[in-house]
């Protein structure tokens, strides 16, 4: 069996054009959407989306690669990042690269695609890491870069890269093609480009490690570059929900050349992913509404409990809150959280379900838009 890059026309990647015209509009559409929606969220709101959906992306991104790393130092780290204020956290070197290459990412999009950009985020990503022999480098050991699975004495080989001899050249023909495919005779629909990107990239793994993670902030890069702005849409939290979708989807496309059913699925996914992004805004935009409707009305324990099921976010209180909920954030008495709970169902700020042991309050707030 060949691999993609051993055909005789590679990278010539052939697709149907005619398949992807209606995800490439929905994208624009969509995108123009989103945009709108921004400007009903004040400067404030649009810092903290801004930190929730990088920090976010970056546990999933690392996630997807079996690394699990803490949200909170995430959220921490890129508030820091940006000059914004935050509590003082201890971050690891792990979240503290994942945090430095999404912010470089977003503030760095405009310009063209480098060796030296991708040694930089490679760096940033192996930020304290001791175990690999090229580090801000392109791989160059002599053993085969493979994708593998199952035991060790007999493993299942899902991919082999091009061997590292061939690495430089292979990234200067990507570079080259990522930055002229931009604009001009030869520029590609945005989530065309975008997704030929990752499939290409990955196709030749240049790096020891990190692959995966650089891949994905690629696509990005695109994306951003075809919108003229950062996209802040959640790539990595939809393919990590359906993580072996992706990794199907890659391996079904390392044979050939024809490509047309990756794209397809890398369509829908970030489609999805503009989704998500759209429900987490329409949430802000609810927030804001509620804290309007309800300012001046709420003591200061039925403050703490509302702010801390906000932090939930779209999703909120998984189950709903319950009174012993009420209790511990609090730390008031039974009969004081009944009165509170009580008070807040009378003003329409909480939605109540359930009876006794099996009452559950939530935010009584508009979440038709939101993405589970």
């Amino acid at each position: 069996m060949a691999w993609n890059w051993q055909h005789k026309d590679w990278p010539g990647f052939t697709y149907d054009k005619e398949v992807l015209t209606a995800y490439e509009k929905d994208f624009l559409q969509k995108a123009g959407i989103l945009y709108g929606s921004l400007r009903h969220i004040d400067n404030e709101g649009q810092d903290v989306l801004k930190v929730m959906l990088m920090s976010d992306e970056a546990y999933k991104t690392s996630e997807i690669e079996g690394e699990l790393l803490n949200k909170d130092s995430l959220q921490s780290s890129i508030r820091k990042h940006f000059g914004l204020k935050g509590e003082h956290r201890r971050v690891s070197p792990a979240e503290y690269g994942v945090s430095e290459m999404m912010v470089d990412l977003y503030k760095h999009y405009q310009g063209p695609l480098s060796h030296e950009q991708l040694y930089k985020w490679h760096g940033m990503l192996t930020n304290g890491r001791h175990d690999l022999l090229d580090m801000e480098s392109y791989r160059t050991h002599e053993d085969p870069m493979q994708v593998i699975s199952g035991a060790m004495d007999r493993p299942k080989v899902h991919f082999e890269a091009p061997p590292s001899h061939r690495v430089k050249k292979e990234m200067d023909d990507f570079i080259r093609w990522f930055n002229t495919a931009e604009k001009g005779k030869d520029a590609l629909e945005p989530l065309t480009r975008a997704g030929i990107a990752h499939l290409y990239f990955e196709s030749i793994h240049p790096f020891e490690d990190g692959n995966g993670r650089i891949g994905r902030a690629i696509s990005e890069k695109a994306l951003s570059q075809s919108l003229q702005r950062p996209t802040l849409i959640a790539i990595s939290h939809t393919i990590e929900r359906h993580k072996k979708k992706y990794y199907e989807a890659l391996h079904r496309n390392s044979i050939g050349l024809d490509i047309t059913h990756w794209l397809e699925y890398f369509c829908e996914m970030v489609l999805q992913a503009q989704d998500h992004t759209q429900g987490m805004i329409d949430f802000l935009i609810e927030k804001a509404k509620f804290y309007q409707r309800f300012e001046g009305m709420l003591n200061e324990r039925q403050e703490k409990v509302v702010a801390r099921m906000f932090r939930e976010g779209v999703n909120g209180f998984k189950g709903g809150l319950s009174a012993d909920n009420y209790i511990r954030i609090t730390g008031t008495t039974a009969s004081t959280a009944t009165r509170d709970l009580q008070k807040l169902v009378q003003l329409g700020a909480f939605l109540k379900t359930g009876e006794r042991k099996g009452t559950r309050y939530y935010l009584n707030i508009n979440r038709s838009s939101a993405v589970m």
